[in-house]
């Protein structure tokens, strides 16, 4: 590939070693624990990575490009960029990065949030170098060709149908749009109007004010630090300096209701939480599993949660509700995400309500502020068993913090909440202003000044 030279000589597969070693010294092999390196580069590109010693390995390439950082010009910009990962690049054609990974049985993918893209690829050890090429291609040098981007169109038409098949999906937008006046209300999905109408130079001037070193963080799974972290002085200081600063994220309230019928409804009230590396940030996850943050068990109820008891008590049947929380880096949304048959909505969202309220009144038994911490460090433990849970976790945190806690210091923090910090955070959401989303049949479904 042009452009990419050398990353052929970097990968060299540890088992090999160790196995000459065994024969040589008859000595089993002896594979020491190793912590999460993270290093930062002069130009602030963070390396991060764990060698843990998979025959597969996992690499991916984080940058502080999600859709809250798309001006109203190129609104859709980032559902674009995803579709178009697998494109031709400079370095290689779109039937040679689908041809070459999957000779190799690797994937490459691509996902993004308000705040981040993500790009990754995974593969056998033996083969880092193969589809460390094409992830360096994809993420420092796409050509978006016009006719290739053209053809997208029909792609980002088939996703935004899919997404308003799923009701959850519809209200969390629509959430975040009457919630912000600006940046975290961009949409994750392009807009209708604007299908077709971004141009293939507005992808390049995105991609060359946001795709920078600075913005970056190159983190890897079962492969060796020095490696990695020679990648990325070689390949990934292309573009430096912090690029594009994002406006701050501006919260306002308010409301959106979509009326398109059926047998429930949905709604999501929340107020202003907190930004994502603060303080409150734990204690609103406590406050979360306090009242319920969905079903324990498979297919279950939820029927055990402090919302699904004080819904059951009013109604008399088990509907769903559970709380909503989601932090960024400026920001953050708590709240209750209630779903009901039509004319039990007003009972329902009162109810769920109530019971944030009785908590803010300093109603929190020990019992139940100590089963959320045991439900959120399960959580958090749990969810880095995964390949894909743990990149996400050492990914997050190396490109907002340029560190990574490990998992020690994250449960020994949600131990430490204390029942006045729940209390604090659930009066600040009584208090706080209130936005509203709601969708399906809507004929009780109060508004937001109602509540």
């Amino acid at each position: 590939m042009r452009g990419i030279r050398g990353i052929s000589q970097l990968s060299k597969r540890l088992y090999a070693a160790q196995a000459a070693r065994k024969v040589e010294a008859a000595e089993p092999l002896k594979f020491p624990p190793q912590d999460v390196q993270v290093t930062k580069l002069p130009s602030g590109l963070v390396i991060a990575s764990l060698e843990n010693y998979s025959p597969a390995s996992r690499i991916g390439v984080l940058v502080r490009a999600g859709s809250r950082y798309e001006t109203m010009d190129n609104l859709g910009v980032t559902h674009l960029l995803r579709l178009a990962a697998s494109l031709t690049t400079k370095g290689a054609s779109a039937f040679k990065i689908c041809r070459g990974v999957e000779a190799v049985g690797g994937s490459l993918s691509v996902a993004s949030s308000r705040e981040t893209m993500v790009y990754t690829v995974d593969c056998l050890r033996d083969h880092i170098d193969t589809v460390m090429e094409y992830l360096i291609n994809v993420t420092t040098a796409p050509e978006f060709r016009p006719w290739e981007v053209s053809d997208l169109a029909a792609r980002l038409k088939v996703d935004k149908e899919l997404a308003k098949q799923n009701p959850q999906i519809g209200v969390i937008e629509n959430l975040h749009a009457a919630a912000y006046k600006n940046a975290l209300s961009n949409s994750l999905y392009c807009p209708d109007h604007m299908v077709g109408q971004i141009s293939a130079e507005q992808m390049h001037t995105f991609v060359q004010n946001n795709f920078t070193s600075a913005r970056m963080a190159l983190v890897g799974l079962g492969v060796d630090h020095a490696v990695l972290k020679q990648v990325g002085e070689q390949f990934l200081n292309i573009r430096s300096g912090m690029g594009t600063v994002g406006s701050k994220a501006v919260y306002r309230g308010g409301e959106l209701r979509n009326q398109s019928g059926g047998s429930l409804a949905h709604a999501l009230v929340v107020s202003e939480g907190a930004t994502a590396t603060s303080a409150e940030a734990t204690a609103f996850g406590v406050l979360q599993h306090v009242l319920g943050s969905g079903p324990r068990i498979k297919r279950g109820a939820n029927t055990t949660s402090k919302l699904s008891q004080a819904i059951l008590k009013v109604t008399a049947q088990p509907f769903d509700a559970s709380a909503f929380n989601a932090s960024y880096t400026d920001s953050g949304l708590f709240g209750l995400y209630t779903i009901c048959q039509p004319n039990a909505a007003k009972d329902v969202i009162t109810a769920a309500v109530g019971q944030v309220n009785d908590v803010a009144q300093g109603n929190l038994a020990a019992a139940d502020l100590s089963r959320a911490k045991n439900q959120l460090k399960a959580d958090y433990l749990m969810s880095i068993e995964s390949t894909e849970g743990l990149m996400e976790a050492i990914g997050t945190q190396a490109l907002a913090e340029g560190t990574y806690h490990s998992p020690e210091v994250v449960t020994q923090k949600i131990e430490a909440v204390s029942s006045a910090d729940v209390v604090n955070v659930a009066k600040k959401f009584m208090s706080g202003k209130k936005t509203m989303s709601a969708s399906g049949h809507l004929v009780n479904m109060p508004f937001v000044d109602e509540i």
